[in-house]
């Protein structure tokens, strides 16, 4: 893989029919040059640092991105960045579309954030393939990348941490055998609380902290994203898988419950959200 040459790829439009999710252009820039815009950018925006650091003001706030970082900007939302090293790579993305608000706010994005992730997260290899099909000619009509900005802004959802700080990395060390946990035995419907505390060895109060100066939320709380975090992608995946064992195969018992309570979280029922993906 070249990482000193400028690459870019733009997608033209293609008649009336847009994508419910539109890639617009995908990149890499070996040396980025200061950006400043009052006024934002018309569509969605994602910057990560492939090598040195920048930073990037959106508003009254300063974002560092070392490498292993990056920044979701909403549309129109003021910001500019520059070069906080000599050397300053970056990967981009820019995307819209009819659906595209609210695809990223399902996956739980609802405004300009920070990322961080583990080098090992694979969203700079998405980004790169992605370009690099575009590159050969393997995708002349933007579906491919239409589902991989799809997959990027589910791992960002999946992988990266909205906060960057030294207590939260430790938390997460310590949580990540219980969150692997999680993900194998969602489909689980007997699955409580006092089998979160028994993977770490820890009790329930002390676990509960973790879990709110990580993320926010309560463990079981936390849990029933991972369900409908896996229903959303068996529901976009799956044509051919019924309501009923999407439910099923992701813990819930009755899929009147999977369905009220999907519809509370995402802001429709599934049927709706398999129609929308």
């Amino acid at each position: 893989m070249q990482t000193r040459i400028h690459r870019r790829f733009v997608f033209t439009p293609a008649g009336e029919q847009a994508l419910p999710l539109q890639v617009e252009s995908v990149g890499f820039n070996p040396g980025q040059e200061e950006i400043v815009r009052p006024s934002g950018y018309p569509l969605y925006h994602w910057i990560q640092t492939v090598e040195g650091e920048g930073l990037l003001t959106v508003g009254q706030s300063d974002y560092l991105l070392p490498p292993n970082s990056g920044m979701l900007l909403f549309p129109d939302e003021a910001h500019l960045y520059r070069a906080e090293s000599s050397t300053w790579n970056t990967l981009y993305l820019t995307f819209g579309g009819p659906a595209a608000a609210e695809i990223v706010q399902a996956f739980g994005i609802r405004e300009s954030a920070f990322f961080s992730w583990e080098p090992n997260a694979g969203l700079p290899d998405l980004l790169w393939a992605m370009l690099e099909r575009l590159e050969a000619g393997e995708d002349a009509f933007g579906l491919d990348a239409s589902s991989d900005t799809y997959r990027f802004v589910g791992l960002l959802s999946k992988f990266g941490a909205l906060h960057h700080n030294k207590a939260i990395t430790r938390n997460l060390e310590k949580l990540q055998p219980l969150l692997k946990w999680m993900d194998d035995h969602l489909a689980n419907p007997e699955v409580g609380l006092a089998d979160f505390g028994a993977v770490l060895g820890v009790s329930g109060r002390h676990l509960n902290s973790l879990f709110r100066e990580t993320f926010g939320i309560a463990p079981y709380a936390y849990f029933l994203q991972v369900r409908l975090r896996k229903a959303k992608e068996l529901l976009a995946a799956s044509r051919g898988s019924t309501v009923s064992e999407i439910a099923a195969a992701t813990g819930f018992r009755d899929p009147s419950h999977f369905v009220a309570t999907f519809r509370k979280a995402a802001g429709m029922t599934p049927d709706q959200f398999r129609k929308l993906h």
